[in-house]
């Protein structure tokens, strides 16, 4: 989600020791919790970064039926779940997310809800264990805990249904009514809730500040709307010729072998009424396979742009690009082209992992929201920043989805990694100083210089109890800029090796921050732990102080101070007496041996009048300790 809101304190986490083993290296030691300590101990998870010769994850296959019939805002639906015990573990019972309970009053939330937001939440209707129904009873919690009739041992399997019904909200935030007859669905069947191996079920409250943490599973969605409604979703439409007229289908089948942008459904096919079967209730089926989340749009009034793009340039893989919106959106024309470059982009250059599904729909909504195959977009007036926020909420393909990471409580996993992938390509869209003032601004500057204690917590201290400033910090600019450091630190191969090898490992799978960590550190072969340590563990912030500088005919020697504690790079620019400048990179390798003093010799070959430091987006929290002249 893109997030430039300032946030408040909840927790202080305590910094502890555990000993790990980093390839050949012996590593320096770094705080590990205790419940995913034994998950080490267990051999689910590996010192050396890799997944455990005993890992798991549990899975399971959903079949899902909904009803929509706008203006009315009930939706109808049932659902058949398959779920899989890979656990070493007999399961007694299973926790179900109830998430659109967060529109309930009285719901926790980070904010006040106004009365249009508010609903009665999630209704189960009907529910069943093995073909035999059972009795829940009703809560307004987003998590619920129910019995199992017979134990669900290690290797087996439990098919559940469920009936049910919610009312779209009015207003529409992460999901809702965009408009009377448009709605984007998100969060809208019943799950079972992830039982990993070290926190075991997943009970964090849904606030709608921490996102996602979902199994990967198997999907069929089927969605039965009145003629002329369109649905877009999550997964491949596998029944264009039911529901679509022939033209339709066809031109929708044209964008996907095209580079050129196809105009499936224009304002006049939408006015015309034309475009879907005339039947009464057309059914859209869409499958999707070993993902975590599904979602939805609908409308009557939507257009529908397609095309797609080569993302892996080896096999000729090609993923489809799709956009609905108002036809009055200046931006969202361009929305199209916008998606093929960012999953170009992202595919050949940063993570450079070609996009790992075969579509994305870029749908206009208000929410800036990502989720499979999906996002969920404001209009804007400055198409820059319509395709500043498309490319943020594409990137989160990488992070979380394909990696599945635990979004609920390391945040920073895949926020900051999307935020400094943000940075990377819109040094490529703007070039690299409007970028660079873009990302000070909106990502870096509200924090930097903020000497309050919200700011400052370490970054590994665990999302779900946290809001306000240290939760937007830690998760978005603080964990970006953390990332670029140790990108600029490794130098692009390696940190490639290192990126590379993570999502290797642990794509389809649950990684957790240490997975990450130790896996760069086996990946490249170094002992980073003192990165780490320093970035993700610390109370540290960016602040570097020119304390002496010593010069000769043929160098000059700086000693620099690292009053805030962050290692990160810096420029020291040296302005000569003839009235040029040049400009000598350190790398945060300058503090490996001191993280509080660094001393520089820069070869100057002629008369240097003074010295400046430089950070970029590793802004300086006090700059006037930036700068030296010569007497």
């Amino acid at each position: 989600m893109l997030n430039h809101q300032h946030h408040s304190l909840r927790s202080l986490i305590v910094l502890g020791l555990v000993t790990l083993w980093a390839g050949t290296v012996q590593a320096q030691s770094l705080y590990m919790p205790r419940n995913v300590k034994k998950a080490y101990q267990k051999g689910t998870r590996s010192m050396d970064g890799k997944p455990g010769s005993k890992y798991w994850q549990n899975t399971a296959r959903y079949t899902i039926n909904i009803t929509a019939t706008p203006p009315n805002r009930t939706i109808r639906g049932t659902e058949e779940i398959t779920y899989v015990n890979n656990s070493p573990d007999t399961l007694r019972f299973l926790v179900f997310k109830l998430f659109l309970n967060s529109h309930r009053p009285g719901a926790v939330r980070q904010s006040a809800a106004s009365p249009e937001y508010l609903t009665s939440g999630v209704q189960i209707d009907k529910y069943t264990e093995n073909n035999t129904e059972k009795k829940l009873r009703e809560t307004s919690a987003t998590n619920q805990q129910v019995s199992l009739s017979k134990p669900l041992m290690p290797r087996d399997s439990v098919k559940l249904t469920f009936d049910w019904h919610f009312d779209v909200s009015v207003e529409s935030g992460r999901e809702g009514a965009l408009d009377s007859t448009t709605f984007f669905l998100a969060y809208f069947y019943l799950r079972v809730a992830v039982y990993d191996d070290y926190y075991g079920w997943d009970r964090t409250t849904f606030t709608e500040a921490q996102e996602f943490y979902n199994d990967f599973n198997n999907y069929v969605v089927n969605v039965s709307v009145p003629k002329n409604y369109v649905v877009w979703g999550t997964g491949d439409l596998q029944n264009p010729g039911e529901v679509l007229q022939p033209t339709f289908a066809q031109r929708l089948s044209e964008s996907m072998r095209t580079d050129s942008v196809v105009h499936v459904a224009t304002l006049p096919d939408i006015n015309a009424r034309n475009v879907t079967q005339q039947k009464e209730m057309n059914t859209w089926r869409f499958a999707a396979g070993n993902v975590p989340d599904v979602a939805l749009c609908i409308s009557d009034h939507y257009v529908w742009d397609a095309s797609s793009v080569v993302v892996d340039k080896k096999t000729g893989r090609r993923a489809s690009v799709q956009a609905a919106f108002l036809d009055n959106a200046r931006d969202f024309h361009q929305m199209v082209k916008f998606g093929q470059h960012s999953l170009d982009w992202f595919s050949n250059n940063w993570p450079g992992v070609p996009y790992p599904y075969s579509k994305t729909t870029i749908v206009q909504g208000f929410a800036d929201m990502e989720y499979p195959m999906m996002v969920n977009d404001a209009s804007t007036q400055d198409l820059n920043f319509s395709r500043f926020v498309a490319e943020h909420e594409i990137a989160h393909t990488w992070f979380p989805f394909y990696m599945g990471i635990n979004e609920t409580r390391y945040g920073f996993m895949d926020e900051g990694w999307v935020t400094a992938l943000e940075y990377l390509i819109s040094q490529a869209d703007l070039g690299y100083e409007q970028a660079t003032r873009n990302f000070q601004q909106f990502r870096v500057a509200y924090w930097s210089a903020d000497p309050s204690a919200e700011q400052d917590l370490p970054i590994i201290t665990p999302a779900n109890v946290l809001s306000g400033a240290a939760l937007g910090n830690n998760e978005y600019g603080k964990a970006a800029i953390g990332y670029l450091a140790l990108k600029d630190l490794l130098g692009d191969e390696v940190f490639r090796k290192g990126l590379h090898a993570f999502i290797s490992r642990w794509n389809g799978k649950h990684p957790n921050p240490w997975d990450m960590f130790y896996t760069f550190n086996d990946a490249t072969g170094k002992n980073l732990n003192w990165f780490w340590q320093n970035w993700f563990f610390s109370n540290n912030y960016i602040d570097h102080a020119i304390r002496q500088v010593a010069t000769s005919a043929n160098q000059t020697t700086v000693t620099l101070q690292n009053i805030g504690g962050y290692v990160a790079p810096v420029d020291i620019v040296a302005q000569y007496a003839d009235g040029t400048k040049e400009t000598f990179h350190q790398t945060p390798a300058i503090w490996q041996a001191n993280q509080s003093q660094a001393v520089v010799k820069l070869p100057t070959k002629k008369s240097v009048q003074s010295l400046t430091l430089e950070g970029g987006v590793f802004m300086d929290a006090d700059r006037s300790n930036n700068t030296w002249k010569a007497k």
